[in-house]
């Protein structure tokens, strides 16, 4: 081991790279570590002026960026999510799934059609993209995916219990596609972060992402960007060795 391949674990130059939710929060930190790595960066999200403004202030940055506004929740997203990114740079090498919404619905509060947007969602749209890339991902040198799940699915989950189920459910995906995909040279592994201040864990009430950073260990709750390195880290080649796998960035709020 030297110094040039140390240097390599963060180097994405020439790999195009797939970020669902990636025009906020711990989406939009991870699509610009790609990018200052070297990606080309491929955002989704439901907004078409946001996918727009993140598209250009990636290349603001001298990236290689496309923003393709669709709901990973439609049944064709994937599919065309995958053509879009392949039309323009020809390729896929990573994945990321970050697209998430955390339906707040207690007990006494939840119904089919919440459970079902749940589900579309939280883990049939991560599961769809990924088997959609996978041709793609085959032919790639370095191919990792990575599902963003969250440390509640370790834990009691009170009011966001469909959340923390399909994060569950995500995690055992997780572990089944990289058996699956292993002979194929595709590692799969989860980043399970604890509470992060974003637009999701504020929606859930005033002072909640300190509220929740007060369970743990560190005493705060984490900023977006401090998700860069563990994601990065599963998506590059310095976790050449590691699929099948979750890494827990949660402050120390939950023991493993």
């Amino acid at each position: 081991m030297d110094a040039e391949q140390i240097s390599t674990f963060y180097d994405f130059t020439g790999q195009t790279a797939i970020v669902t939710g990636g025009t906020r929060g711990i989406g939009r930190a991870l699509a610009e570590g790609l990018a200052a790595g070297g990606a080309n960066v491929v955002v989704a999200s439901r907004k078409e002026d946001a996918c727009a403004e993140t598209q250009a202030h990636l290349e603001s940055k001298g990236a290689e960026a496309l923003g393709v506004p669709l709901n990973m929740g439609d049944a064709d997203g994937a599919d065309r999510l995958v053509g879009a990114t392949v039309d323009r740079f020809g390729g896929v090498d990573i994945v990321i799934n970050n697209a998430a919404n955390a339906l707040a619905a207690p007990i006494g509060a939840q119904s089919d059609a919440t459970w079902q947007k749940s589900f579309e969602v939280n883990l049939r749209g991560p599961a769809l993209l990924i088997q959609a890339a996978v041709p793609h991902l085959e032919a790639a040198e370095h191919a990792a995916v990575v599902n963003v799940i969250s440390v509640g699915a370790f834990q009691f989950a009170r009011g966001v219990s469909m959340y923390a189920a399909m994060k569950a459910a995500l995690l055992s995906v997780t572990r089944s596609f990289a058996g699956e995909l292993a002979d194929k040279g595709i590692r799969v592994n989860a980043l399970a972060p604890g509470p992060v201040d974003t637009d999701m864990t504020r929606n859930l009430g005033e002072g909640a992402p300190a509220a929740m950073g007060g369970g743990t260990l560190l005493g705060r709750p984490a900023q977006p960007d401090e998700m860069v390195g563990p994601g990065l880290f599963l998506a590059g080649r310095g976790a050449s060795y590691v699929t099948g796998q979750v890494l827990v960035a949660d402050g120390g709020m939950h023991p493993h």
